[in-house]
């Protein structure tokens, strides 16, 4: 048997969210018994219920309402969410940017009921509040095939009366004022040769049969909603990719790395970019302290980081930080969402444009290059790694750690005299290829193709630059 569960957001209406709860529990069991359903109605006070809604009320605190009960309803396992209110309609692509559910689009439900009754060209009279009529939220949906019309100023007013009065109907009141306020509206639309009446208020619904009885052919919208939501296939919506970063490891590099997504983003406007969510996390543990001398393992540390990133909607997290990748392994198996491996990337950017003929050379940590977790990679895709000498590896780790580092904000002076000179050996021993492999390195040397080193001529390859690029290209494919 299929499981659904269907979430109302409740409270903005909160007799017209229980009449809608009500019809979906009466329809369920009527007529659709063979799918096994869940619902849940969430209901929390909200501030401007049953403040007239007038045309140039703010609307801001009921978004922000929508947003928070979506979210909760869809932590609370909802796969579909229903919101019976016209004027979050007016609104509701904005919320459904941001949740993972879709929110049932109660106007298409109305525009189905519409096209199943009346041909194109045909008269509608439409009884909402004068902030969605404002909004032309029914032009939207019916204004290139159908006339719309709406009641004069003063049936609107006592329109509006009927609903957000003291005794109007989002208060339970449904006497006999009520009912003549909502009557002289339907009867001056259908005076004006309206071939069908619409509801632009939920509340209606709960006097639709009513009017019914008085001969005016006015929608029950609730019922057409729930109907319209037992009936929609259940569908899951595609997220904007979110890209989740593992930052702190080190604050600057992780910096550059954002950077270098924007840069290599093609966009025009800031919505055309990525979303990126960073766990700036400087006390995971340092990677290479633990490799080279068994200190603080950071892996529990940089498994929590990448669960938080997961939790907060990552499709995919990247790590800054060539040294981290050492512990990749063992924490991979744990996510749900892959971490793109800088390092496969590197080697695999390397290969790709410069062949397996040319010897790579690596400037990397002490921790990376005894980890030899490039070697690996690099092993298996046919190229040969060359690695410093003790003499110019220390070189490398003081451009890194020294107390003139680039680790220590510097990235000019000395820390770039001594990756030079640590670059211009491996050069001097046959590398024509060499790996920044070190997220802070390329703020001292970035990326070039074809470097100057004395005599010698190299590519230096930024593992972040390439990285960014990965994650430009999944979320294009996302």
């Amino acid at each position: 048997m299929n499981k659904r569960t269907l979430g109302i957001i409740g409270g903005l209406g909160a007799l017209a969210g229980a009449d809608l709860f009500g019809k979906l529990l009466k329809a369920h069991t009527a007529g659709h018994a063979e799918t096994e359903l869940h619902f849940l109605l969430e209901q929390h006070p909200f501030r401007g219920a049953g403040t007239s809604l007038e045309q140039d009320s703010n609307v801001i605190a009921r978004k922000l309402y929508v947003f928070e009960t979506g979210r909760t309803l869809i932590q609370r396992g909802v796969d579909t969410i229903l919101l019976p209110c016209f004027a979050s309609h007016v609104f509701r692509d904005e919320i459904q940017t941001e949740l993972e559910a879709p929110v049932l689009d109660m106007m298409d439900a109305l525009s189905q009921y519409v096209a199943a009754r009346i041909a194109p060209g045909s008269r509608l009279g439409v009884l909402t509040s004068d902030y969605v009529r404002h909004a032309g939220l029914f032009e939207r949906y019916f204004g290139e095939h159908y006339q719309l019309i709406y009641p004069s100023s003063l049936e609107q007013e006592g329109l509006m009366e009927a609903v957000y009065g003291t005794r109007g109907l989002q208060v339970g009141g449904a006497d006999k004022a009520v009912i003549e306020l909502v009557s002289r509206a339907c009867h001056q639309l259908q005076e004006q040769q309206a071939d069908l009446l619409l509801p632009g208020f939920t509340e209606l619904a709960m006097v639709a049969a009513e009017m019914q009885r008085f001969g005016i052919a006015l929608a029950d919208i609730n019922e057409i909603y729930a109907e319209y939501a037992l009936l929609h296939q259940r569908e899951v919506t595609s997220a904007p990719f979110k890209l989740g970063i593992v930052g702190g490891v080190g604050p600057a590099a992780t910096v550059d790395f954002m950077n270098k997504v924007i840069h290599n983003t093609p966009a025009t406007r800031d919505q055309d970019h990525i979303k990126m969510v960073v766990e700036q996390n400087p006390q995971i543990p340092d990677r290479t302290a633990n490799l080279l001398r068994g200190e603080t393992d950071p892996t529990v540390a940089m498994l929590s980081t990448c669960k938080r990133l997961e939790a907060d909607g990552a499709h995919a997290i990247a790590i800054p930080c060539n040294t981290a990748h050492a512990f990749v392994p063992s924490i991979q198996p744990y996510l749900s969402v892959p971490v793109v491996h800088m390092l496969e990337e590197t080697i695999g950017y390397i290969r790709k444009h410069y062949g397996t003929a040319r010897p790579v050379g690596l400037l990397a940590t002490s921790g990376t290059v005894q980890s030899r977790v490039y070697h690996t990679i690099a092993d298996a895709a046919g190229l040969t790694l060359l690695i410093p000498d003790p003499t110019h590896q220390n070189l490398v780790m003081e451009a890194i750690y020294g107390e003139q580092g680039v680790k220590a904000g510097y990235t000019t002076g000395r820390c770039k005299e001594e990756l030079l000179a640590a670059a211009a050996h491996l050069a001097d021993s046959g590398a024509q290829v060499l790996v920044l492999g070190c997220t802070e390195l390329p703020l001292i040397l970035p990326q070039c193709e074809r470097f100057k080193l004395g005599d010698s001529t190299v590519a230096l390859i930024d593992p972040t630059e390439i990285l960014a690029r990965r994650c430009v290209e999944l979320a294009y494919a996302h």
